[in-house]
This record gives structure tokens, sequence and C-alpha cells, in this order.
């Protein structure tokens, strides 16, 4: 069987993988909740949901890093990447081992090709295309629901020592969009540091810290809300802005619960 990853990249498959390893923690949760989750044999310490995955799968290592003889132990069938969660050098080690699938998001038709690209590598095409439609129901229903609401500016940040957030040209910045925010950063790309005194931050009306992948908690808000006192400052959570594939259902019911 031949299959194309999102790097355009083919795939030659003997039969449907029932070996996988995934070095995603958001398409390990894809998996679970394709119903795959008797297949998974290994998975990165990240892997966090579901909680208990960890405790009966395999950990090979994190999404930066992997023990590459504790992978080949496991006779994959096929390893599960992504181009920026996952390093070149991982990929080249993996070569040899197993057919790889790499991954490549940055909208919201990406995830959905994905979740598509699953379905027919693991035969559950049924259940891809159910959860397609679930999460494309919840996204019209948010946009309803928001569509009167006047754009707030954002700055969001991911990062500190030293203070970076995302700008364009990632996901994050996507799902900002998605969630009906304008990024005040969004004339620059990827992921920049700057100071506290940046002028960009004078235009937001909300500052949110990202809950990963640095760890911002309330006394984060507290330094932050000091310094900029006509703003509200928020720790949210990091996962439903940047986690790909079945986290999406959740996103937006706490997209619209940023407006309370």
């Amino acid at each position: 069987m031949t299959h194309t990853d999102q790097l355009n990249r083919t795939i030659q498959l003997q039969k449907v993988p029932k070996r996988i390893v995934s070095l995603v923690p958001s398409q390990t949760e894809l998996l679970v909740d394709l119903g795959l989750e008797a297949s998974i044999v290994g998975v990165t310490k990240f892997c966090v949901h579901p909680k208990h995955l960890r405790l009966f799968k395999n950990v090979v290592g994190g999404t930066k890093q992997i023990h590459i003889e504790k992978i080949k132990a496991l006779r994959p069938d096929i390893v599960l990447c992504n181009k920026e969660e996952n390093t070149k050098a991982i990929v080249e080690q993996l070569d040899g081992v197993a057919p790889i699938h790499i991954s490549d998001i940055y909208n919201l038709e990406d995830c959905f090709e994905l979740i598509k690209m699953y379905g027919e590598l693991f035969q559950v095409e049924e259940k891809a295309s159910e959860l397609i439609g679930h999460i494309q129901k919840e996204r019209e229903a948010f946009r309803s629901r928001i569509k009167t609401k006047t754009p707030l500016k954002v700055a969001y940040f991911i990062w500190k020592k030293p203070w970076m957030v995302a700008a364009s040209d990632n996901f994050i910045d996507v799902m900002l969009l998605e969630a009906g925010f304008v990024n005040v950063f969004k004339d620059e790309k990827r992921y920049p540091e700057i100071d506290l005194s940046h002028s960009k931050l004078q235009e937001a009306d909300l500052i949110f810290l990202s809950s990963e992948p640095f760890p911002f908690k309330e006394t984060h808000v507290l330094e932050l809300q000091s310094q900029f006192l006509s703003k509200t400052v928020k720790v949210v959570d990091g996962e439903l802005f940047s986690w790909y594939g079945s986290r999406l259902l959740k996103s937006y019911r706490y997209f619209e619960s940023l407006y309370d």
C-alpha cells in the first residue's frame, strides 16, 4: 500500500499498521480518539492525554530526543512525527527502523487533512470523518455566537527569560484568529524575543500567558499586571491554542469562555 504524508513523502506499507510509535503528543491523543489505543506501543514523555497512557505504553523519550534502541525493540509498523515538533536528526535516526509519517500543520485545513490521512492509514475512515464533522460543527457554532463581538487585540506569551511571543507563521496565530482575536505581533514571524517595553504591547487589549511550553502561573499574571495596569492579563490553556487533532473539539467552547 502506498501513502503520502504532509511533506509529500511516499510511504510504502505492507499492511495496516498495528504497532504504532507516536512522537507527537497531540497526534497520540488523536490516535486514541480514533479508537487506536490498543495499537499504540510507544509514546513520548509529553504524551499526557489521556493521562493513563504513559502507565501502560512504552515511553521512548521526548519530542526532541529519543531512545532509538527502545523504539527498535518495539518493532513498530510505523512511526508518527511532526516537522516542527521533531528534529531532522530524529527522522534520520529512524530511517530503516520503520516507515515514518510526518505531519506539517499550519492551519485548520492541514489538521483536517491529517485526520483524514490517519483514517486511511489505519482504516478508521468513518471515525475520522465523524471527528472532522464534529470539529467543524463546534467551529461554526462558535463563529455564530461571537459574530457580533468586536475583535480584541492580544499579545500571546509562550516563554519567559527571554520573553517570547507567538507572532505569525505558526499554529497559535491561526488559533488566535479562530478564537476571534487579533494578534498584535502578526507582522512579525514565528516566536520573536521581545522586551516588555515593546510598543506592540501597548496596543493589546489582552495579554495571554500560555500554560505551555513555559508554565506560566498566577504569580506571572501579577508581575505583568503591575506593569500593564489598564490591560487584562490571564493564563490561558496552551494546549487549546496549539494542539491539533481531536483536542480541537474542546478549543471552541474554551475560546468562548475567554470572553466572559
